[in-house]
């Protein structure tokens, strides 16, 4: 008997060397938490096993902070203007999946083998995790296994080369192409004067019902008086006013009101500017409308920070815990809007073990039923695809009764990396032992198989994106890295211009793929 036969030192070798070898980089690019599934494959091989329960604990994990992150974005996406780059995600999803069917036929691949090959070109955890539950099979990890590396390294390349290729300037390119990013560039705040009689004895939220912007007008100076911005606040001409917005909003309101001021405007110090962090349970969910502050504080929220980027919020958005809020009020009533959004300094987790529970064990149950889909037969969405929809739908809403569902990233980040690591350990040796065997019958076939079901969808993706959508080069690639679910190609797209461009069509694509990918692995079980 070694060491390695107690499943937990085996669990932590395999934690401890894989990680280790994921870590390590070639001009740039490393296999991240892939290097514990290839070096648990080498283990299986040799015969040792982590249990099973251990990769089944760490699968629902995974997947409820996926679904977690996911939900606040999946449904608000639909009714936004992300929604063309959610599509192209959706897309890239199923052209990968009829070249998967193609390439399963052509090299003659069993079903388990196919579908491995696509989460693994699509470099999908959540995709190989439905798969394994799906198929029953541990030969969905080989097929991932051999097929993720070229997947990694494909996206970063075509990313790099594509433009160089085309001989594009791609910040020209950008800037003249529509967008569906409305904003382009960062939050600006500028100073108006007031000189046109259209604005004259105006109410603020007739001028801006009128204008149809979504600048915030955070301040007004009258003579000597500085007060807040309200909806009801009347306009005069003369009156100095802060803006606060993105330039096309900021160039609107400036034309139509009167000109820029250039020079310091004498403000007093009565009101000032302020960050608020969102932490209060009470506050979560809840729209700027329903809170009201302006009429219950005279206090007016000029941005919104979320996830790194900052928006000039509308009254309909509903805040997540973290949101970072600027606000524009006194010096007295800074500390009722804190007390107001339970602001505090963070804490590294803020789990909530009872609400986590019920989460899982709800997906789960949920996972176990039956559905039947006509022409294909009954099929279950099992550990993965259960857990991952119950946390999408609660993690949408935020809060259910007693269940919380928004944790702060740091701790959604533990959750989803134990997790991960634990199911692909699991994973990893359970796949080892047919490693061999199947990579000396069928190893050129998956080695081109994987190649064709990461190049098609990207290829296709790209021109679709181009001459149906009319999107830029650089949306385009970020929409694409989303679709592949490719974290490295989405740094090396941001290599490419000094924008935030790319990470948009990315956040906007990702989800979308991630669920579908997962819905897909399950389909083709049926289908193959």
């Amino acid at each position: 008997m070694t060491l390695l036969d107690d499943p937990l030192i085996l669990i932590f070798v395999v934690l401890f060397v894989g990680s280790l070898i994921g870590q390590l980089e070639i001009k740039g690019i490393n296999l991240g938490a892939s290097g514990v599934l290839l070096f648990a494959m080498v283990l299986g091989h040799f015969g040792y096993k982590i249990p099973g329960i251990v990769q089944n604990l760490g699968l629902s994990l995974f997947i409820v902070a996926v679904g977690l992150q996911a939900g606040p974005r999946f449904f608000r996406m639909m009714r936004s203007s992300g929604l063309v780059f959610a599509i192209l995600g959706f897309l890239i999803i199923v052209i990968a999946t009829i070249t998967t069917i193609i390439v399963s036929k052509v090299f003659n691949l069993s079903a388990p083998l196919s579908i491995g090959l696509m989460t693994g070109a699509l470099t999908s955890t959540p995709g190989l995790a439905a798969a394994l539950e799906a198929t029953k099979d541990p030969i969905v990890s080989v097929g991932y296994g051999i097929a993720y590396p070229f997947g990694v390294i494909a996206v970063v390349l075509f990313v790099q080369l594509f433009p160089r290729v085309l001989k594009v300037d791609l910040q020209k390119d950008l800037q003249k192409t529509i967008s569906p990013i409305k904003h382009k560039s960062s939050l600006k705040k500028i100073t108006i004067l007031i000189e046109n009689d259209s604005v004259h004895k105006k109410t603020i939220k007739e001028l801006q019902k009128s204008l149809k912007s979504n600048a915030v007008i955070s301040r007004v100076i009258r003579g000597d008086r500085n007060f807040l911005g309200r909806n009801d606040t009347v306009l005069l001409k003369g009156d100095d006013i802060i803006v606060v917005g993105y330039p096309e909003d900021l160039n609107k309101l400036r034309d139509a009101f009167g000109s820029e001021v250039t020079t310091n405007v004498n403000i007093r110090e009565n009101l000032q500017m302020y960050r608020v962090v969102v932490d209060s349970t009470a506050m979560i969910g809840k729209s700027l409308r329903e809170i009201n502050l302006r009429e219950k504080f005279s206090v007016t929220v000029t941005r919104l920070e979320r996830a790194g980027y900052e928006f000039t919020p509308t009254a309909t958005w509903r805040l997540e815990r973290g949101d970072v809020l600027t606000v524009v009020c006194s010096r007295e009533r800074i500390k009722a809007v804190e007390e107001l959004f339970g602001t505090r300094r963070h804490e590294e987790a803020n789990l909530h073990i009872f609400s986590l529970s019920i989460i899982l064990l709800l997906g789960i149950l949920f996972g176990m039923m039956p559905i039947h889909i006509p022409g294909l037969g009954t099929m279950t969405l099992g550990v993965a695809g259960g857990p991952l929809l119950v946390a999408i739908i609660i993690g949408h809403f935020g809060k259910l009764g007693p269940i919380q569902a928004r944790f702060y990233q740091p701790s959604n980040r533990v959750i989803r990396d134990v997790g991960l690591v634990l199911f692909l350990a699991g994973a990893g040796t359970t796949a080892g032992g047919g490693l061999v065997e199947v990579v000396l019958q069928q190893g050129v076939g998956l080695i081109i198989g994987g190649a064709i079901i990461t190049i098609v969808p990207m290829v296709v993706a790209f021109f679709i994106a181009k001459k149906l959508f009319h999107l830029s080069i650089i949306h385009s690639l970020g929409a694409i890295c989303g679709g592949m679910t490719s974290t490295p190609g989405l740094g090396a797209c941001n290599n490419l211009v000094d924008s935030e461009d790319p990470a948009i069509a990315y956040a906007a694509a990702y989800p979308i793929a991630l669920i579908f990918v997962a819905i897909s692995s399950q389909l083709l079980v049926l289908i193959l």
